[in-house]
């Protein structure tokens, strides 16, 4: 097992193809076994699936992250573009990445994608190591139960959603063959060596908690029988939801430190809670999450600073490696996924963010994406999406 990370935050797509290709070298390029491309919406997909996909024996994976990526080099990011590969030679593992549209049935899509990578893998039926998933937001649950559909509930899934600079819908996701702005590509990963996998937040809990007693989907509507941005409103103090509105008001900034968990379970005596963003509320006080929410669930406010956000990375990394057992100089690398909204807030201090994961890794390349949503397993045979969320997938060598 062999791994390589390239970067580049050139402009123009050819010459920051032509920048990573010439640092990935022969091995890393020609000879890579699988690819994972992540870069800002403003690079030309097609051109890069013709330049890094097609090859035989070579499985790309390629989907959109907001701003750049990060790596051992820090935050890759000039004027919004960023563009970075994670590519490993493995020729005794097996590796293969399947695409599909949503056309209304997310579910179905990432069936159909996890059936076209298995078979790309030459490992029909199998259960992989580990799920890599890249999805357009808005599905992701469903994504995941589709997934499940076909591996069952016992393989873990890392990935984040696909992400643009700006809110607007730009992302895009690519296996290499085509890109689609509205669907799901899936990679499966049999490694030849062992994996290990870390899915936390950098947010800690407060006492402020209620019950959801209206929701619709990601429409949260009622906490307690009260509006829920009324509630929402208290318990942040009048800081993040404006008063007296006449049009729904987008909140994603102000909400970014405050967002609501859902206790989910315990990990090694710890309470683990998937985060939800609240991105939006409206003048009837229902406010819109960017994950499902249901009625009965409790809620909690959770509290982050930029402090927690800066160093967490740094700590899920370490986190991944002990759980594999893995010291540092038998990491061969790990793929990242780090938070947009999260990045957004400590944008400054990426750098510094980049650094701590660099150490935990005792200098192994690594990749990091900056995604509109993560998913991750956090108890046994349990996958789940969140928001503000980090993970690490490390791989021995």
């Amino acid at each position: 097992m062999d791994i390589f990370c390239a970067s580049s935050d050139a402009s123009d797509t050819g010459l920051a193809l032509d920048d990573v290709i010439h640092q990935l070298g022969i091995a890393g390029f020609q000879e890579a076994d699988f690819l994972s491309a992540h870069f800002s919406h403003g690079y030309d997909v097609a051109t890069i699936g013709d330049r890094l996909g097609g090859r035989a024996g070579t499985s790309l994976h390629a989907g959109s992250s907001c701003l750049g990526v990060m790596s051992n080099s820090g935050m890759i990011s000039a004027q919004g573009n960023g563009l970075g590969v994670f590519a490993i030679k493995d020729p005794e593992g097996s590796y293969g990445t399947g695409m599909a549209p949503f056309d209304g049935d997310p579910r179905a899509a990432a069936r159909a994608a996890i059936t076209q990578a298995l078979d790309a893998a030459d490992r029909p039926g199998e259960a992989p190591d580990l799920v890599w998933l890249t999805a357009s937001p808005g599905t992701e649950e469903q994504v995941l139960r589709g997934i499940t559909d076909e591996v069952g509930e016992n393989v873990p899934i890392v990935g984040g959603s696909a992400a643009d600079n700006d809110i607007s819908g730009a992302w895009k996701i690519s296996d290499g063959r085509d890109c689609l702005g509205e669907g799901v590509v899936v990679s499966v990963l049999f490694p030849s060596t062992r994996l290990s996998i870390a899915y936390q937040s950098g947010y800690a809990p407060t006492q402020r908690t209620g019950i959801v007693t209206g929701a619709a989907g990601r429409r949260l509507s009622a906490i307690d029988g009260r509006p829920a941005a009324e509630v929402y409103g208290q318990w942040t103090g009048g800081d993040v939801v404006p008063r007296g509105l006449d049009a729904p008001a987008m909140i994603l900034s102000e909400s970014t430190f405050t967002p609501l968990g859902r206790h989910a379970g315990d990990v090694a005596e710890v309470p683990f809670y998937l985060l939800s963003h609240p991105a939006a509320v409206h003048p009837d006080g229902s406010i819109d999450l960017f994950t499902d929410i249901a009625e009965g669930e409790e809620v909690t406010l959770m509290q982050g600073a930029a402090d927690s956000l800066t160093s967490r990375a740094g700590r899920v990394a370490a986190f991944a490696a002990a759980r594999g057992r893995l010291a540092r100089d038998e990491i061969a690398g790990a793929l990242v996924i780090y938070c947009g909204g999260c990045m957004l807030a400590v944008n400054e201090r990426m750098d510094e963010v980049a650094r701590g994961i660099d150490q935990a890794l005792g200098g192994a390349p690594f990749l990091g994406i900056f995604t509109f949503g993560e998913q991750g397993p956090i108890l046994d045979g349990y996958n789940a999406h969140g928001n503000l969320m980090i993970s690490c997938v490390t791989l021995a060598r």
